[in-house]
This record gives C-alpha cells, structure tokens and sequence, in this order.
C-alpha cells in the first residue's frame, strides 16, 4: 500500500517550496502527490509541478478542492494535509501500519510553530481521541472506500468542513490518533492576534453546535477571520 497525499492550495508557493521536498525527502516508500490549485496568482502551480506533483485546477474552497484532489487519487489510502503544516518523518508508515491494525481514519497530534504558552496547551489537547479536539491542521487519512462512503467532504461548508467530515468518521469508524505530532503553522494567530483569533474560532464552534448553518458559519467567518490564502 502506498499514500495518496491530497493537497489543497491558494497562493501557497513558499509553503510548498518547503513542504514538497520534505514530503519526498521524509516519507519511507513512494507516494503520489496531488496538488488542488484553486486559483493561485503566485507560483504555486510551477512549484508543485517543478517538484513532480500531480496538479488539477479546481474551483476555490478546500471541500471542492480536496474532493476533486480525492477523485484523481489513484491509490486506497487518502492523506489530506494543509501546505503549511509538516507530518513527521515516516508519516506514510505510520499511517500504513495505523490501517493494517483496521484503523480506517485517523490523525496525528499537532503542535503550533510558535512557543505562545495557548497555542502549546492547544496542541497539547490533540492527543486526546476526541472529536471536539480534531481539526484538519492535524492532517487526516482515510480510506479512499469509507472516504466515498460519506460522500467526501460536504461541499456546503466553505469552512468547518474538516470537522463534519471528521464527526462522521467518529460516528462510523474507530478513528486514531497517532503520538507523533505534525508541526503547523501558528501563522493566522500571529497576524489576527491569538486571542481574538481563538475566540472567533470557539464562536464558530458554538454556532454549528447550536444549528447555524453553513452560509451562516461562512458570513462570520469572512467578516471576522478571512484572508488570502487557505
């Protein structure tokens, strides 16, 4: 078995010109990685294909972009991973052998590229298997056959879309939470201010809990968080 890496981008090239190689230089067997560009204006697309990676141009939104990403894939193993956020090294053997024990789905833990004590503590909570300390920065592997089994990610949610497909992964499957922890990118925090970013965060949470709808989620969201990239 080998990993189909799914990458969704929106002018992300400095974050491939790291994440790519180290992908190649770091994995224990081969992989196929596919890069779902909707709609860069930086080099983004020449990046990805100078470092041998499968590009598909796709409308913007990282549901739309990772199911289309996941339509291509060509092998039984899905890997969603964000360009700014770095697995550990082996990450495709221990995902592989995480499958072998009939674990369908899964992530790792997750830690912030900043020593903010928040954002240390956050991370921190990653290592407990619940479903309300998940979150696609984490990365998330599945079979691609439970994958189409839901329906891939709804494609009504402009964002919280990790965390519907990840409820849905909990209420079918035994989903894992590796120990080794990926490194992502404290980037948004630092810009927006961790505090106000945290709570725009929880209030978005709060608002699916208690019914909001998708349109609803993504009107706060691009009022109060929205920038340029994904």
């Amino acid at each position: 078995m080998t990993l189909s890496i799914i990458i969704p981008v929106l002018n992300e090239e400095e974050n491939l010109k790291v994440l790519l190689p180290y992908l190649k230089n770091n994995a224990s067997g081969p992989l196929e990685i596919i890069v779902a560009d909707g709609g860069s204006t930086d080099a983004s697309v020449a990046v990805a294909i100078n470092n041998n990676s499968k590009v598909i141009q796709t409308k913007k939104g990282r549901a739309k972009q990772m199911n289309a990403g996941a339509k291509v894939a060509s092998n039984a193993i899905l890997y969603f991973l964000h360009a700014d956020t770095i697995p550990p090294k082996s990450f495709d053997t221990l995902i592989l052998n995480a499958i072998k024990k009939n674990h369908k789905a899964g992530c790792f833990r997750m830690r912030f590229d900043s020593n903010h004590w928040w954002l240390r503590l956050a991370g921190w909570f990653t290592r407990f298997n619940v479903k309300y300390f998940r979150g696609g920065d984490q990365s998330l592997f599945v079979t691609k056959t439970l994958f189409e089994e839901i329906g891939g990610y709804d494609e009504k949610y402009i964002i919280y879309e990790d965390n519907v497909l990840i409820a849905e992964l909990y209420r079918r499957t035994t989903f894992t939470v590796l120990s080794k922890p990926v490194s992502s990118s404290a980037r948004r925090y630092l810009k927006k201010g961790i505090w106000r970013l945290q709570f725009h965060f929880w209030r978005i949470h709060f608002m699916k809990l208690f019914g909001a709808k998708p349109d609803k989620l993504y009107q706060y969201y691009k009022t109060k968080i929205a920038t340029n990239s994904n």
